[in-house]
């Protein structure tokens, strides 16, 4: 008998966009890896000076691609830039973060400090150096992830962006959030399907990136608030 040859995980063809001829690489796994793995995977494959991350629930307007590696090829102390991310009915949509921390979640949930523990969006139409922002769409430059590395793969989903603009700063590197490169992000289409599986992703990472007893007392700030809210409305 003739042994059945295995399937390639793999397909490499090339495509025309904008009159140039690329290469594509699709890789197709028979389960869900989670994004950090799966990112990985492809950054791994991936032989351009510069590698994008783009979630599935995203559309790229004219443009935004070229002025994110015209910035990235502008500022050698670039190690993320993000684009600006617009809902469906393109209103701006918060994807930036200070690095979230206990004192963070009191400003903003007891002192009424918007934007200190939660998405913000910058109101400059200017490049702007942030903490850290949303992984749904960001550049990495290749000599950033030959230094600092590749996405820790212990986050299934959530927190691995916060995560690697954290180890950017700390290897050197800048975050920067550019607003004149748009991309329209359907936000949470990607798991709408997947009932509350997402949310014990989340604690699990929140977990991971906070450690147990960090995770429990912002947890409890956030939910005393919560309660205290609603006693004050009664």
């Amino acid at each position: 008998k003739k042994k059945k040859k295995k399937k390639k995980n793999s397909l490499i063809t090339n495509s025309l966009i904008n009159n140039r001829k690329i290469s594509i690489k699709l890789i197709e796994n028979k389960k869900n890896l989670g994004f950090a793995k799966a990112n990985n995977q492809g950054i791994k494959a991936a032989q351009g000076e510069y590698i994008l991350l783009l979630n599935s629930d995203t559309i790229v307007l004219p443009g935004s691609l070229e002025k994110l590696v015209e910035f990235a090829q502008s500022r050698p102390d670039a190690g993320v830039i993000a684009p600006k991310l617009l809902n469906s009915d393109k209103t701006i949509q918060p994807s930036c973060y200070h690095f979230p921390s206990i004192w963070g979640a009191v400003k903003e949930f007891w002192l009424g400090q918007q934007g200190a523990f939660s998405k913000y969006a910058p109101s400059s139409n200017r490049p702007v150096v942030v903490d850290a922002v949303v992984g749904a769409a960001f550049l990495i430059p290749r000599k950033v992830i030959e230094k600092v590395g590749l996405l820790d793969e212990r986050y299934f989903m959530y927190f691995e962006d916060l995560d690697y603009c954290r180890r950017v700063w700390r290897s050197g590197y800048k975050v920067y959030y550019l607003p004149e490169a748009k991309i329209i992000h359907l936000h949470g289409a990607s798991g709408k399907k997947m009932g509350n599986q997402p949310n014990r992703w989340l604690i699990k990472s929140s977990k991971i990136y906070y450690g147990a007893w960090r995770y429990w007392l912002i947890t409890a700030i956030i939910r005393l608030s919560q309660i205290w809210k609603k006693l004050q409305s009664r």
